[in-house]
């Protein structure tokens, strides 16, 4: 990432340096997840979708510990295995919206509520800014080589309310919970990097 972008990493100290850390990060292009793994301060191990899992992209993801997810269905074998990370004291990387958008954390899907309120794990969250401004030159699916991409962290909190409840109503408190968070951690990011 360093070599192809010039990434701004703020506040990566906040992200607890051990035990199992799920991050939150807005999505609004496809270098959003590989620049997070890129600059965390700790190995990352993203949901990603199983229609990225082709051909030698594929092998490379599984090779380097991502997680393949069928989005279409409850898929069982991707939950428990982000949880035996979280388990495992991992991290655990999280697009809560699910798929590409406008990155502002409008629509949050339950996976990340779950896995938090699951796992007792606290979430950071994480902006990355500046990925999807303009398309580059050489090629267009990508920001302009050499442009500068934020990524800033945030305070690490937790979604449960305390009372170890997992119920579907505790659930979606949770998640109401974390859109707030990570709409107040964007909206402060923003702030900060000028974006």
């Amino acid at each position: 990432m360093f070599g192809l972008w010039k990434p701004r990493v703020l506040g990566a100290w906040r992200m607890p340096a051990t035990g199992p850390v799920i991050l939150a990060v807005n999505h609004s292009h496809n270098i959003d997840g590989p620049m997070v793994m890129g600059v965390a301060p700790r190995p990352t191990h993203f949901l990603i979708k199983k229609e990225a899992f082709v051909g030698p992209l594929g092998a490379f993801l599984s090779g380097i510990g991502q997680l393949k997810v069928d989005r279409a269905s409850a898929d069982r074998a991707a939950i428990a295995q982000a949880l035996g990370v979280l388990e495992n004291g991992g991290v655990l990387g999280i697009f809560p919206e699910g798929t590409r958008g406008e990155g502002d954390f409008a629509s949050l899907r339950a996976g990340l509520a779950y896995f938090a309120v699951r796992s007792g794990a606290p979430i950071v969250p994480v902006a990355v800014l500046g990925s999807s401004g303009r398309p580059g030159r050489l090629v267009k699916g990508l920001p302009p080589l050499r442009s500068r991409v934020d990524v800033v962290f945030g305070d690490p909190f937790e979604a449960g309310d305390g009372s170890g409840r997992r119920t579907r109503r505790a659930l979606d408190e949770a998640t109401e919970r974390i859109q707030k968070q990570l709409t107040s951690h964007l909206e402060n990011a923003r702030r900060l990097t000028g974006r």
